[in-house]
């Protein structure tokens, strides 16, 4: 299998085949994966505190969704250079420069008093974490050939998962023992303990010592890609960039909603309190992780049997659309478990989407630009994020916690999304009009 040329049939080998190349680029991939959980855990105390600050503080439903909203609005100022800044100075210095920056922000909210301090702590938090997905996206196409892509970006966004798992383990025992701030600052400095591993071990490819040549060749089996970058704006002059952009800007705000109001949602529909908020989130965010790894594998098997790249990561990408429509009956269950499980299958379909989602910048767009091509697109999403989560506040106050309008649209959002792409890009085509000068 190793040193087959890049065809069909060799991207529908499953990257768990044995091969005597190596296994060093899964170390890579584990180190993205404890980051996308470090990166989770900290965004995930605010809305696991969200019910225990309202109370002590007094914030409205609208107050609530204006400051979450800053945290997407950084976010998606972030990817408008973050991307970039990955594809100019690597994913080694770029990840050192987002852990620390966001590990400083997220123990900065144990300092807020108000609803201004906390809005300043999520914009500071947003702005930081948004270099988690394009550097660990760049990542996977700087260590990983084509066929392995998919499986690996589903296995470290399955951190995503992980990380709103371990939160509610560990938010609530430190919040009730010491109080809400220390949260923020053990969960905070989770980020330092990472860079310290991430420092001593990751290197690129062509100068990780560590790396057998077998496994160097392996990676690079693809064939060669010119080092030209593709400017910003003629970027956004391909439908296949539009694509990207249509995939994440209508189903990321339903992750951020899930993030941020989950919480709320189960405490004002079903009285789940800070002391019994663990078990539902954790079955939750559980479930989700099986869709992350698994959407994620789905499309190399389906690639096996002979079907096209085109036909098998469409079809991974309308199974979890379908999945997710559902959703909209969550608020009009009675039973707690009832909704949690509504809400389990949207969260598992979404990581499915999501690392099928993630893979199309990397199938549609050479290596040096799927840094911009996912900032870009994660731009989309947070700025559409933005507008939700203030939706979602002024919508709950105005309907006295009807959660059910929102519901409907994180409902049929992904569906929607995958008839755009599926209008923009109905053969999944790579670009091949690559400008030949260096931005």
């Amino acid at each position: 299998m190793t040193g087959a040329p890049a065809t069909v049939r060799t991207e529908a080998e499953t990257p768990r085949a044995a091969t005597p190349i190596g296994r060093y680029r899964w170390t890579i991939c584990a180190l993205l994966f404890f980051a996308t959980t470090i990166n989770y855990v900290d965004r995930q105390v605010l809305g696991i505190l969200a019910p225990t600050l309202q109370r002590e503080i007094g914030w409205s439903e609208s107050q609530y969704g204006t400051i979450v909203s800053y945290f997407t609005l950084a976010y998606a100022l972030g990817f408008l250079f973050v991307g970039r800044l990955m594809d100019r100075v690597g994913v080694r210095r770029g990840f050192t420069g987002a852990i620390v920056v966001w590990s400083v922000a997220a123990m900065g909210h144990a300092l807020a008093f108000s609803a201004a301090g906390f809005s300043a702590a999520r914009f500071a938090l947003g702005l930081g974490e948004s270099a988690n997905f394009p550097g660990s996206i760049k990542t996977v196409a700087e260590w990983f050939p084509a066929r392995e892509r998919a499986f690996a970006t589903g296995i470290f966004n399955a951190g995503t998962n992980v990380g709103a798992i371990v939160a509610p383990l560990i938010v609530p025992w430190i919040t009730l023992r010491w109080g809400w701030r220390p949260a923020f600052l053990v969960t905070g400095a989770l980020g330092f303990i990472w860079l310290a591993f991430w420092l001593a071990i990751y290197r690129s490819p062509d100068e990780s010592p560590r790396l057998s040549m077998a496994e160097r060749a392996y990676i690079q089996s693809d064939g060669p890609q010119a080092s030209t970058r593709i400017p910003w704006l003629r970027l956004l002059g391909y439908r296949q960039t539009w694509a990207v952009v249509a995939g994440k800007g209508l189903t990321d705000p339903v992750w951020w909603f899930y993030l941020f109001w989950l919480p709320k949602f189960l405490d004002a529909k079903h009285g789940i309190k800070l002391a019994s908020l663990a078990l539902p989130l954790i079955v939750i965010y559980l479930v989700a992780d099986l869709g992350s790894v698994g959407g994620g594998w789905l499309s190399a098997p389906l690639i096996k049997r002979g079907w096209s790249l085109n036909r098998a990561r469409k079809t991974a990408l309308l199974i979890p659309a379908l999945l997710i429509v559902p959703t909209l009956f969550a608020p009009r269950v009675n039973g707690l478990w009832a909704a949690v499980l509504i809400v389990s299958v949207a969260a598992a379909a979404h990581q499915w989407w999501s690392a099928n989602i993630y893979t199309l910048s990397s199938d549609m767009f050479p290596r040096r630009a799927v840094g911009s091509v996912t900032g870009i697109g994660g731009f989309a999403g947070a700025t559409m994020g933005f507008f939700f989560q203030r939706s979602t506040g002024a919508v709950l106050q105005a309907n006295h916690n009807d959660y059910r309008p929102i519901f409907v649209v994180c409902g049929l959002a992904y569906v929607t999304a995958w008839l755009i792409i599926q209008l923009l890009v109905p053969r999944l085509e790579p670009i091949s009009d690559v400008p030949a000068s260096v931005e």
